[in-house]
């Protein structure tokens, strides 16, 4: 038994979900058209028998009133519908009959006759016996001095009009579910028009390995929505392509000028040895190795912010540990005592023990500082101001100097990978040894523990406003 059900079931899931949806319904259709033709029946079967047997009662009841009154004929008189009537005296025997019934034999028996005049029941009876029609609705009423009057009806209409109607319903019924569930085959497959043709679009987007938007269906349902979601997936996705493309492209951009150096600078060693001075081409050599070396930890670098950034914990991982910003910032900064500008650092509040406890990795976020004030020292013309200190529920570090600054529009570009900025300050330029990944490593590792960094003038006022870069990252759970 086991085993033709979980054939079935095995069967049942590989169909298509337009096969299943028509199939349940289909089902829950049948179900529903057969109960109701039972129900249809069974009322009118229910009435019409309600009806004759009306019309026994009636014809005895006219009858029992004439024996009330003494004046019962003879032969009993017949009620319109009714075929015979027999009246039964207190004894059970015959005493008077219509015309053509039996007087011998009694249609009931005394004790059904008088049970059915209690009751007011009537009873079904094979006709064949008695020399009547096949079936018979016979109903007894009481009269004065124990008499009973047994009346009897053909249920022969009443029988065909049943007949009828369970004809119409046989015949109707397939008819009726055959429409029904084509009907329902054409409504769900316009339905699944829509995941039809987002199928065939994801398909060519895979053909193709180009991300497209897929087609949206004009219906506000749940299809419409997951198109949309789609879409939105496949715009991301192809936003990440081209970026991934542009890091790709940039860095072999990075690789091929350093490579290119060493490499001309050994064949002109080689081709040239007595001439050459190998000390210095060894210091050119090691100088852009050590350039490809910090572009290649840059990289590395921000492949796991963004896997930090990526992952459903954020930054969370096993390098995470309070860090407590303020002192950070002290010890940073202190390592700038004999930089081209001073770096001081500014108290945001008269208690010196201040702290600013944040969640993070104590290297990255250290390494975040440096390229923060190598940047601030690097084009500073008097100072640089470090602040770390709280606003609310966040830690706010920032890092200002008065030197050029950058145009407003390109305040959040600066923040991509490889930017150089054609003005007269180039945040990480080459003319720095830089690839242009510093402050893109800033706002990653901000982002990798839930917080942000963007840039600001210094101040709007001055000529030139400097460059204010502010970075924002939650307190720990543990600081008010």
């Amino acid at each position: 038994m086991a085993r033709p059900v979980r054939a079935i079931f095995r069967w049942w899931r590989r169909r298509g979900l337009r096969a299943r949806v028509t199939l349940t319904a289909a089902l829950g259709l049948l179900v529903a058209i057969v109960a109701a033709d039972l129900l249809l029946f069974n009322t009118l079967r229910v009435a019409l028998t309600r009806s004759v047997d009306d019309s026994a009662r009636q014809g005895a009841t006219e009858v029992a009133a004439l024996i009330d009154a003494n004046r019962l004929p003879d032969p009993v008189p017949v009620a319109e519908g009714t075929i015979t009537i027999q009246v039964l005296d207190a004894a059970g025997r015959i005493t008077d009959v219509s015309p053509g019934a039996d007087r011998l034999v009694p249609l009931l028996t005394p004790a059904k006759a008088a049970r059915s005049a209690r009751t007011g029941q009537a009873v079904t009876l094979n006709g064949p016996p008695f020399g009547m029609p096949p079936v018979l609705r016979v109903a007894a009423v009481a009269a004065d001095r124990g008499y009973l009057v047994i009346a009897a009806v053909p249920y022969g209409s009443a029988g065909d009009s049943l007949s009828v109607v369970a004809k119409a319903l046989i015949l109707s019924t397939p008819l009726l579910f055959v429409l029904f569930t084509g009907a329902t085959w054409l409504a769900v497959g316009s339905t699944l028009r829509p995941i039809t043709l987002l199928r065939r679009g994801a398909a060519q987007v895979t053909d193709t390995a180009v991300p497209r938007d897929l087609p949206v269906p004009e219906a506000r349902d749940e299809v419409r929505s997951l198109a949309l979601t789609l879409n939105d997936m496949l715009s991301r996705l192809a936003a990440a392509q081209q970026r991934q493309r542009d890091l790709v492209s940039d860095t072999a951009h990075e690789l091929r000028s350093p490579i290119a150096s060493i490499r001309t600078q050994l064949e002109v060693a080689l081709d040239h040895p007595a001439s050459q001075d190998w000390r210095e081409t060894a210091r050119d050599v090691h100088a852009d190795t050590l350039r490809l070396a910090r572009l290649a930890e840059d990289l590395l670098l921000l492949a796991r912010l963004d896997e930090q950034v990526s992952s459903p914990h954020g930054g969370t991982d096993g390098r995470s540990a309070s860090v407590d910003l303020a002192k950070l910032t002290v010890a940073v900064a202190d390592r700038y005592a004999t930089a081209r500008v001073p770096v001081v650092v500014v108290r945001p509040a008269p208690d010196d023990a201040v702290t600013c406890l944040v969640t993070g990795d104590r290297d990255g976020l250290d390494r975040m500082l440096v390229n923060l004030l190598d940047n601030a020292v690097r084009y500073a013309k008097s100072e640089v101001t470090v602040t770390a200190g709280r606003e609310g529920e966040w830690a706010v570090l920032t890092v200002a100097d008065d030197g050029p600054g950058i145009p407003a529009a390109d305040l959040d570009r600066a923040f991509d990978r490889f930017t150089r900025l054609d003005t007269a300050r180039s945040r990480d330029g080459e003319e720095a040894g830089g690839a242009g990944l510093g402050l893109a490593i800033v706002r990653a590792t901000a982002q990798a523990w839930g917080g942000t960094a963007h840039l600001e003038p210094a101040d709007g006022n001055r000529q030139p406003p400097g460059l204010r870069a502010v970075v924002l990252l939650p307190l720990t759970s543990t600081e008010g």
